[in-house]
């Protein structure tokens, strides 16, 4: 039994390392790295048996929680409030067409009934998160444009998660009331914004408030109350998943001590996710199966592509200030990924008769999705001449060490033109005597700081001081606007 367990221990290390190695190859080809973690898992179904769908639905749902809690932290609210009308059209209407669209198609290519071909229209009706900030990371194009479908991904989900699961209950209690399921969507949407507001705002006063004896115990604090935001909304029957994307947005939106480090960390869990849940879902996968649906596959998801996504993004933004140019774009990068595979779970484990067959199909959805759009839309954006400026953020090039319990901090600041020291020499500003700024991050250099130093928008400050002082501290860099200005701490 230790044997087997070595093995195991030696083959999970194994798939981590070729995981982490091969999103090297996935960023060269533009292609979503979970291609190759799904290719991962499909191999090793050879080897290994496993056909527990219970299983990889729960790793499934857990992925996502991680996935869009840092998807949330990681989008800034003065990026998406521009474009929140659109992104919520999209994740509501947008879903709604596409999934009625999908639906009528899969009727005559699947030769379902109605209700299993709608419920199939739901089950790929929404994009994907851990797809979309994967593929659009680091990609030049239009800041309006990456905002308006990352707000759009990471919202979506609840949509096709509740037209899933009520066709699902339609289809196996056909006396349920319709008007019963429509105000169970406003309170699951209404409960789970409610409760991923209060929550993230609970977080963010007891994360600045404790004193933990190691910075590395807030990443995992910031995990526990994504994971509590989920399972709380669950228990009162809300969204679950919109309630973890808007504690997370609430989370990363605040003035949050250790924020650069909860956020490594989370990018780094996400991915683990990604890889862990691909390989899973992989191995759910009977390559034998495949062949007998293939045709069926392939032309339900090049129809998704190019028929029902831009009904849905058409229809949904019919008044919204988008070019046709912009609206081909949004609808090309509609990605699919891990949550149509796991909401394809759903009908396996409610014993739907055509579950393993909707699996299947959407395999082949997901699969194509990647690899056609995923590698395609920086050159579409390029085609269609939406490629924006280069991102004037620089990343942080300086590395702070955690040294034990002190009653320091540094302070990790970025400058903008609102600020009232912007512009103006480091001596002029009066710094107390025990707050000090330690070193200037400014197009890619570090710049040592002296009296005469001119700080500059634009620019990284770090700065040492007291945590009995952090208002003080903080009242320096307050923006012209009376905005706090947003604030990273790592303690040394």
């Amino acid at each position: 039994m230790t044997h087997l367990a070595d093995q195991i221990i030696l083959l999970l290390a194994a798939l981590l390392l070729v995981g982490v190695l091969s999103t090297k190859f996935s960023t060269r080809f533009g292609m979503p790295a979970l291609v190759l973690f799904i290719a991962a898992g499909m191999v090793l179904s050879h080897f290994i048996y496993f056909n527990n769908a219970s299983l990889t639905q729960i790793a499934g749902i857990f992925a996502l929680v991680v996935i869009l809690f840092e998807g949330g932290m990681q989008t800034s609210m003065k990026d998406i409030r521009p474009v929140m009308k659109p992104a919520l059209s999209l994740a509501t209407a947008g879903v709604l067409v596409t999934t009625g669209v999908v639906g009528i198609f899969a009727r005559v290519v699947l030769g379902v009934p109605w209700a299993e071909s709608f419920l199939f229209g739901a089950i790929v009706g929404s994009t994907d998160a851990a797809a979309v900030f994967s593929v659009l990371g680091g990609k030049n194009i239009d800041k309006r444009l990456t905002s308006t479908l990352e707000a759009e991904s990471g919202s979506n989900d609840p949509m096709a998660v509740f037209l899933t699961v009520s066709l699902i209950e339609w289809i196996q209690h056909p006396d349920t009331a319709i008007w019963s399921l429509v105000l169970s969507f406003f309170w699951e949407m209404g409960i789970g914004l409610l409760l991923g507001i209060l929550i993230g705002k609970l977080a963010t006063y007891l994360i600045n408030r404790i004193n933990l004896d190691s910075t590395g115990l807030y990443p995992v604090m910031a995990i526990g109350f994504a994971v509590l935001t989920y399972g709380v909304s669950a228990m009162v029957h809300s969204s679950g998943l919109l309630a973890v994307y808007v504690m997370g947005l609430v989370l990363g939106n605040s003035e949050l001590m250790y924020h650069r480090t909860i956020m490594n960390f989370n990018h780094g869990f996400a991915w683990m996710m990604q890889i862990a849940m691909f390989i899973l879902l992989g191995l759910l996968v009977f390559p034998q199966e495949l062949a007998d649906i293939a045709w069926q596959g392939i032309l339900l998801s090049v129809i998704l592509m190019v028929v029902a996504r831009p009904a849905g993004v058409f229809i949904s933004l019919l008044f919204a200030k988008f070019s046709f140019r912009e609206k081909t774009l949004i609808s090309w990068a509609g990605l699919r990924g891990a949550v149509p595979i796991v909401l394809a779970t759903y009908p396996l484990l409610a014993g739907l008769p055509q579950g393993r067959l909707f699996f299947n199909v959407v395999f082949f959805v997901v699969l194509t999705s990647a690899v056609i759009q995923g590698t395609t839309i920086s050159p579409l954006a390029s085609r269609l001449r939406l490629v924006g400026r280069e991102d004037a953020s620089q990343p942080s090039l300086m590395e702070l060490v955690a040294l034990g319990k002190t009653d320091s901090e540094f302070n990790h600041i970025g400058i903008d033109r609102h600020m009232p020291i912007a512009g103006m020499q480091i001596a002029q500003i009066g710094l107390p005597d025990d707050i000090l700024f330690t070193a200037i991050i400014r197009n890619k250099s570090i710049v040592t700081p002296h009296g005469s130093t001119v700080i500059e928008p634009g620019d990284t400050v770090y700065v040492l001081s007291p945590k009995t002082k952090r208002d003080e501290m903080r009242a320096i860099f307050r923006s012209g606007k009376g905005k706090a200005a947003e604030t990273d701490i790592t303690s040394v």
